[in-house]
Order: structure tokens, then C-alpha cells, then sequence
């Protein structure tokens, strides 16, 4: 498994909301991988800034694969994204 954190760009918002459909149906199409994902906010709790995920892969380049399919990575949303294999403890 890897934890994956992804910061948008700066006034990137836009480009998050006119991909947003195509970026949950392609999570929706891989649930299977998923264990889980959401988008990171801002402190008013309104805004996107980012995505935080745990996905289930074993191999590092398979995982990279995937990261790059993502509708949010090719519209050139992302200014960095981290990742850590990760352990699941709980629960």
C-alpha cells in the first residue's frame, strides 16, 4: 500500500472542478485499489487544495501508472505529489 498527498497548484481551482467527474469515475472504475481518498481543504472547509489517498498496489511503477492516468494529473493540476509505502494498522 502507499499514502499518496497531492497539492494542487496555486489558483488551480477551476482546473479541479472541470475534471472532477472524469477524476471520480476513474477512482470509481478502481475501487478495487482504493482503500481510501478524498479531497484535502483549505481551513474555511470550502475549498480544495489538494487529495490525500491510500491505494492498494504492491509495485511502485504500477502505482505510478495509475497516478499518471488520473484525469486530475494529465489537466496539470497537481504542483507536487508525495508518496510513502504505508502500513494499515487501523482498524
Amino acid at each position: 500500500m502507499f499514502a499518496v498527498h497531492c497539492k494542487d497548484k496555486p489558483g488551480q481551482l477551476q482546473t479541479r472542478l472541470d475534471n472532477r467527474a472524469a477524476h471520480l469515475a476513474y477512482m470509481t472504475a478502481n475501487l478495487d485499489k482504493v482503500v481510501i481518498g478524498g479531497p484535502l481543504q483549505s481551513d474555511d472547509r470550502q475549498t480544495m487544495i489538494g487529495s490525500l489517498l491510500v491505494l492498494d498496489f504492491t509495485d511502485r511503477a504500477e502505482l505510478e501508472a495509475f497516478l499518471a492516468a488520473d484525469p486530475y494529473a494529465k489537466a496539470g493540476l497537481f504542483e507536487s505529489v508525495t508518496v510513502w509505502p504505508y502500513k494499515k494498522v487501523f482498524p
